[in-house]
C-alpha cells in the first residue's frame, strides 16, 4: 500500500504542475476544443508518468561497498517496517476521503437519474429528450437532455444548447475526471481545472448554437435571463452556469491564434525535469539465485566427522550469541567491510546490488556452509562468498549450557556511485 500512496503522490505532483500551467496560461484562450482534448490527453499522461523509470541504474566513477550486521536483515527492514506502520494512517485517511467523493458522484447520478425517470422521454435524431413539469434546469447527461415544456415551447434556443453538449460528448469528459477527483480528492488544483473543465463545455456549447445561426445579443439575454437558479447536478451539463460573465466575453472575444497551441511545449522539459527528480536510480538486482555449486569458493571444514550433520540454531532463538574478536555482531560488519574488494569486472559493467548471504558458525566458532540467497552478479556473489568463508574462528553461541552451531543471514551490499 505504500507503493500505492506514492504513486498517487507522485502522479498528483505531475497534475498539479499541468493544470496550474493551463490555469495561468491557456484558460483565457478561445481555443476551446484543443484546450479540452490536451486536458483530457495531459490528464492521462500524468497517471502514466509515474510508472515510467528514466534512471534505472548507473554508474560512475567510485564505488562503495558495505555489510550490514549480522542483523541487519531485520535492520534494514525496519525503516520499511516503520512505513508500513504509518501507512495504513495514510491510507485509511486517503480511501475516506476518496469514498466521500465517490459518495457524493453516486448520490448526484442518483438525483440526476430519478429526474430523468420522472419525465417523459421521446426518441429525437441524436438524442433523447425528457420534458418534465415545474421549473427546471435544463441540463444533458450521456444522450439524455432534460429540460421543461415551458423552456421548450418559449426557449428553443436552449434545446440547441444542449443538443450541443451531446453532440460533443461532453458528459464523457465529466466521467473520466470525477475518476481523477475520487482518486485525487485532496489536490485542490484537481478540483479548480474540473471546474474550468465544465466551462469549456459551456464555451463550445455557445459556440455551437451561434454557429447554428442563433443571434448572439438575443442569445445572451437569454442567458442573463436564466442565470438566477440552483445547478444542482455535479454529473450532468447544465445550461444555467455560475461564470455567466466569462461566457459572455467569450462570445465576443476575437479568437485566439492559432500559435498558442505551441505553448504546450513549453511543458515538456518541466516534466522531463519532474520525472528525474521523481524517479531516483535504483539499484539493479537480479533475481536469480546462485548455489555453492556455482562459486567456486572453498569454505572451511571440521575436522570432526560429524560437522556435516551439526545441527544449527538461527540466530534469533540463540541463548548467547556467537561474539566474534570479543565483540557484537557489528565486529564482523567492519571486519568484512575493511576485506572486500569491489571486482574490476563489476565496476567496468555498472554491476551492483545486493547480495544476501546465509551461513553457519559451528560449535567449534568455524564458519561454514556460506550460501547465496538472494545474488547481484556471479563476480559479486562469489567476492562476498569469499570475504565471508575467510573469516577468523568466532567464540561459538551456547544454548543449554553447551556449544551449538548457528546460523546467520548477512548482506552485503555493493553500490557504485
Amino acid at each position: 500500500m505504500t507503493t500505492f500512496l506514492l504513486y498517487i503522490l507522485r502522479s498528483s505532483l505531475y497534475l498539479a504542475v499541468f493544470y496550474a500551467f493551463f490555469l495561468l496560461v491557456m484558460r483565457r484562450t478561445s481555443l476551446f476544443r484543443f484546450n479540452r482534448i490536451m486536458l483530457l490527453a495531459g490528464s492521462a499522461a500524468c497517471f502514466v508518468l509515474p510508472l515510467i523509470r528514466l534512471r534505472p541504474a548507473a554508474a560512475a566513477a567510485t564505488d562503495a561497498v558495505a555489510a550490514g550486521p549480522l542483523t541487519a536483515v531485520a535492520a534494514a527492514a525496519e525503516p520499511l517496517a516503520a512505513a508500513s506502520a504509518r501507512a495504513p494512517w495514510l491510507l485509511l485517511l486517503y480511501v475516506a476521503g476518496a469514498l466521500a467523493v465517490l459518495a457524493l458522484t453516486g448520490l448526484s447520478a442518483l438525483r440526476l437519474a430519478r429526474l430523468i425517470r420522472s419525465g417523459r422521454t421521446t426518441r429525437e435524431d441524436g438524442y433523447r429528450l425528457t420534458l418534465v413539469d415545474g421549473d427546471v434546469s435544463s441540463f444533458s447527461w450521456g444522450r439524455h437532455i432534460v429540460m421543461s415544456r415551458s423552456d421548450l415551447e418559449a426557449n428553443p434556443a436552449i434545446l440547441t444548447h444542449e443538443r450541443m453538449h451531446v453532440q460533443k460528448k461532453h458528459s464523457l469528459d465529466i466521467a473520466f475526471f470525477s475518476v481523477i477527483t475520487i482518486l485525487h480528492w485532496f489536490n485542490p488544483l484537481v478540483w479548480i481545472t474540473y471546474s474550468e473543465l465544465k466551462l469549456l463545455h459551456e464555451y463550445e456549447a455557445d459556440e455551437g448554437v451561434i454557429d447554428n445561426g442563433i443571434d448572439a445579443t438575443q442569445y445572451q439575454l437569454l442567458l442573463v435571463k436564466k442565470a438566477v437558479g440552483e445547478h444542482r447536478f455535479s454529473l450532468a451539463n447544465g445550461f444555467r452556469h455560475s461564470k455567466l460573465k466569462n461566457r459572455i466575453a467569450m462570445m465576443i472575444k476575437p479568437h485566439s491564434s492559432a500559435w498558442m497551441r505551441l505553448a504546450y511545449g513549453a511543458l515538456l522539459p518541466v516534466m522531463a525535469v519532474l520525472m528525474f527528480a521523481c524517479n531516483p536510480a535504483r539499484e539493479q538486482q537480479k533475481e536469480e539465485q546462485l548455489t555453492p555449486a556455482d562459486i567456486k569458493v572453498e569454505t572451511k571444514v571440521m575436522d570432526q566427522a560429524d560437522a556435516a550433520n551439526e545441527e544449527s540454531v538461527p540466530y534469533q532463538e540463540i541463548e548467547v550469541k556467537p561474539t566474534f574478536n570479543g565483540s557484537d555482531a557489528g565486529a564482523f560488519s567492519e571486519w568484512v567491510n575493511s576485506h572486500l574488494t569491489y571486482p574490476e569486472a563489476s565496476k567496468a559493467a555498472g554491476e551492483q546490488g545486493r547480495v544476501t548471504l546465509q551461513f553457519t558458525v559451528g560449535s567449534d566458532g568455524v564458519v561454514r556452509d556460506v550460501k547465496v540467497l538472494r545474488g547481484a552478479s556471479e563476480a559479486l556473489d562469489a567476492e562476498a562468498v569469499r570475504v565471508i568463508s575467510s573469516s577468523p574462528n568466532w567464540e561459538p553461541g551456547m544454548q543449554d549450557g553447551k556449544a551449538v552451531a548457528v546460523t546467520y543471514t548477512f548482506p552485503v551490499v555493493f553500490k557504485l556511485k
